[in-house]
């Protein structure tokens, strides 16, 4: 049994080789005319066996099946249509019929083309086709839309580095550089509308100036200008201490007496920008608060001044005073898009910032949601630090806040002079960079939310 079984399988192996060398043979180019006129024999029709080949047949199955011998098929030259020990020898074929040439085989896929199908036999011992057929590609569909052809085009290559060894051998950004470059294209997000940063710490000394020029020099380092830092105190702040004099005196006061003239309809830049002060360093302009303790700001004042500062800049960022119950303060933070707390690991300036969380919490969904978009900026003078007010206090700040960014300690800003952005340390203007990215990442959140 077992050398039958294994001739059987000799022999479909030899069939489903017969069938590929078949389906590869070349496609004759012409057929001879038959004498008698007959048309060639189909490729998958057997000639009959010999008569000594032929079994004798049972007339009770030919009666009560009646099928003649004629009709009946042959199986294995169904399976095997071109297998060459189904069908008579050749020098007895041609004895038959001298002329009869063979049907011509359908035409042999091309490389492009369509894959023949193999029989089930052959499939079996060829379940990857025929060799060096492909299998048949669906059709692709071309799109000329403006929007797909742009994505398909391929990215620009990125520029090489610009500092370092690097930038002398012009190979990639290290990692560094990479996310510095990052954080200047967040800070650089066209927002759909003017936006408001608001900075607010009830506590004196927590570093809400420094850090609101930070912000403003570092938004407009990468936005190439837009930006404007107002002091929004409603009788004196020290912004006109820590800026630079440039083209103006003016103050909020000024500016104030002349806005009649500034919201009339052919107002221009260069008209508001007569009372501001612009700071090349950071490309940015400072509107700063009076000087004098005669004129007090208030909501309506406010207002004035937002709509006007909105209707030329972009981004403002706004510093507060000290003072929660002003209405200046108040409406300071209806306008406000983000909310930057500048703290330091100090055990009074970290108090009065979550007392002012606390409060802010009590004033409706608003409110709340602002602080969830929040982001602390630690800066901290020479001597500021205490570990353990730090230890305890920054996971709390974390767990409210959007973010926590660390300013490092700097010895120009300590200085308490005008804030010069060229003249800061290159890890305090990558630390104010990343300060602007975050506060542009919650922005970015702000403009999904009506308002």
């Amino acid at each position: 049994m077992t050398d039958s079984h294994n001739s059987g399988q000799h022999k479909d192996r030899e069939a489903a080789a017969a069938e590929v060398r078949r389906m590869w043979q070349p496609t004759p180019s012409w057929t001879q005319p038959d004498p008698n006129n007959q048309p060639p024999a189909p490729s998958h029709a057997a000639p009959p066996p010999p008569p000594s080949s032929r079994a004798t047949p049972d007339p009770e199955f030919e009666e009560e099946h009646d099928v003649t011998e004629e009709e009946q098929p042959d199986a294995l030259s169904e399976d095997f249509p071109g297998d060459s020990w189904s069908q008579p020898a050749p020098a007895q074929q041609a004895a038959a019929d001298p002329w009869a040439q063979p049907a011509p085989e359908p035409e042999r896929a091309e490389s492009h083309g369509t894959a023949q199908q193999l029989s089930p036999a052959a499939q079996h011992f060829f379940p990857q086709g025929i060799p060096g057929q492909h299998a048949p590609q669906p059709e692709r569909q071309v799109s000329y839309r403006a929007d797909e052809l742009l994505q398909a085009l391929p990215l620009p290559r990125e520029a090489p580095a610009e500092k370092g060894v690097r930038s002398v051998l012009r190979l990639r950004p290290g990692t560094a550089e990479r996310l510095e470059r990052i954080a200047r294209a967040t800070a650089a997000t066209a927002f759909r509308r003017p936006v408001t940063i608001t900075i607010a710490n009830p506590k004196g000394g927590s570093g809400k100036t420094p850090t609101t020029l930070l912000l403003a020099g570092a938004l407009g380092q990468a936005r190439g200008g837009g930006v404007v830092a107002w002091d929004n105190n409603e009788l004196r702040g020290n912004m006109h201490l820590r800026t630079h004099d440039t083209n103006s005196r003016s103050t909020v006061t000024d500016l104030l007496q002349a806005m009649q003239m500034l919201t009339q309809p052919d107002a221009r830049l260069g008209d508001v920008g007569a009372y501001l002060r612009h700071q090349v360093s950071g490309q940015y302009d400072v509107l700063t608060s009076a000087t004098t303790t005669y004129a007090q700001i208030e909501a309506r004042d406010f207002d004035q001044i937002h709509r006007l500062l909105s209707r030329f800049y972009k981004v403002l960022v706004i510093d507060t005073g000290n003072n929660e119950g002003s209405s200046n303060w108040r409406e300071a933070m209806k306008a406000s898009d983000v909310l930057v707390i500048p703290i330091k690991w100090k055990s009074l300036s970290c108090a009065a910032a979550v007392q002012m969380l606390e409060e802010l919490d009590h004033q409706g969904p608003d409110a709340q949601r602002l602080i969830r978009r929040a982001v602390i900026a630690v800066s901290n003078g020479p001597g500021d630090v205490n570990k353990e007010v730090e230890k305890q206090l920054r996971p709390y700040f974390e767990s409210r806040a959007a973010a926590v960014v660390d300013i490092p300690t700097d010895p120009h800003i300590a200085a308490e002079g005008p804030l010069d952005h060229s003249a800061l340390q290159p890890s305090t203007r990558r630390a104010a960079l990343e300060l602007a990215a975050k506060v542009a990442e919650q922005v970015t959140i702000a403009l999904n939310v009506p308002r």
